[in-house]
């Protein structure tokens, strides 16, 4: 009985010495947590707006390509029984390039014009016969419709035999050839690829937020990497509605080809693109920016408290941004040392 009261007090003991001790490491750790005072100034870094003038280059790497650039396909069926040119050869719009055998063609045409013949010797017979009263008006009719239907076969056939013919559509160089005297032709089988160089573009592909940056009456300049120390120059032709798979837009500018044609579709080349945004504009740096994209905010340091305020950004410029409203010259603005701080915050400042 001794026994088991000796164990239950010193069970009771070393309970009392846990609850002791917890209780001292309990305040201990409450010593050492840091306890926030809102009252307390916040170190942060500021930084003094100044309205400035501000000018943008920008270079961008591109490709020309021809304005006119297409293959020539076949639209009659048969055998190509002649090619007039090669591969380089430059040929003027409608120039004969290629003649598709119209044999059959013809022979179908010669058979039509005997069958025309007979239908309007027979409209004029039985026109005849039924002023005279001789044969039913009917067998009139019929060799009229039959003459009608076969003139407008003819005229198929004439417009087929043409077709044969294979000319050039534009101007321009033979870029490429698919085929071969005496290779048989299908519709809409290439023959022929032409290419114009006279007149090229310059395209190359612009993020959204700096579609702004080109005028349409500006005329810039291109370097072109394969011909060293030459340049071209290019005029806004297109900016894209649509967005490429990279969310980059398709920007074309018109480029009027060298004389002697040294620029080719398929070249590489850089654009110079200079910008002037104006002499009273604010530049602000983006880390600056607290908020969403649609409703950005800053701290406006006044008499040492932050005061969070709405502004308008027009353009991102590299790590900046350019703000329309809500900033004045003279301003002081936050641009780190966020953590703890809120609207209307005390603060101390270490420009930045």
């Amino acid at each position: 009985m001794k026994k088991n009261i000796v164990n239950i007090l010193i069970l009771i003991a070393l309970i009392v010495v846990i609850v002791l001790k917890l209780s001292e490491n309990k305040k201990i750790a409450e010593q050492r947590v840091y306890h926030y005072d809102p009252n307390q100034p916040i170190l942060v870094h500021s930084f003094p707006i100044k309205t400035q003038s501000l000018v943008i280059d920008r270079n961008y790497t591109g490709n020309f390509v021809s304005e006119q650039d297409g293959k020539i396909n076949a639209e009659v069926p048969g055998k190509i029984i002649s090619i007039k040119v090669n591969e380089g050869d430059y040929v003027k719009k409608g120039q004969l390039l290629m003649k598709i055998d119209p044999t059959m063609l013809l022979a179908k045409k010669s058979a039509l014009d005997v069958k025309i013949k007979g239908f309007r010797d027979d409209v004029k017979r039985y026109t005849a016969l039924v002023k005279a009263d001789a044969v039913q008006a009917i067998k009139l009719e019929k060799a009229q419709l039959g003459l009608k239907a076969a003139l407008a076969e003819r005229r198929s056939v004439v417009e087929q035999i043409a077709k044969t013919n294979i000319k050039a559509p534009f101007s321009g160089h033979i870029s490429h050839k698919f085929t071969e005297v005496g290779s048989y032709a299908a519709p809409g089988m290439p023959l022929l690829e032409l290419t114009d160089i006279a007149r090229l573009q310059f395209v190359i592909n612009v993020s959204d937020d700096e579609l702004d940056l080109f005028d349409d009456d500006k005329v810039y300049p291109i370097s072109i990497d394969a011909l060293p120390g030459q340049k071209t120059t290019g005029q806004l032709a297109m900016i894209a509605s649509k967005a490429n798979p990279s969310n980059d837009f398709p920007v074309k500018f018109d480029v009027q080809n060298t004389r002697d044609k040294s620029i080719k579709s398929g070249m590489f080349g850089t654009i110079f693109i200079q910008k002037d945004l104006g002499k009273n504009v604010i530049l602000i740096p983006a880390t600056a920016v607290r908020g969403s994209a649609q409703e950005p905010k800053v701290y406006v340091i006044e008499n040492g408290k932050a005061r969070l305020k709405n502004i308008v950004i027009t353009k991102h410029i590299g790590n900046d941004v350019v703000v329309k409203d809500g900033l004045k010259s003279g301003d002081i603005i936050v641009t780190s040392g966020f953590i703890n701080l809120f609207d209307g915050a005390n603060v101390t400042t270490k420009e930045k």
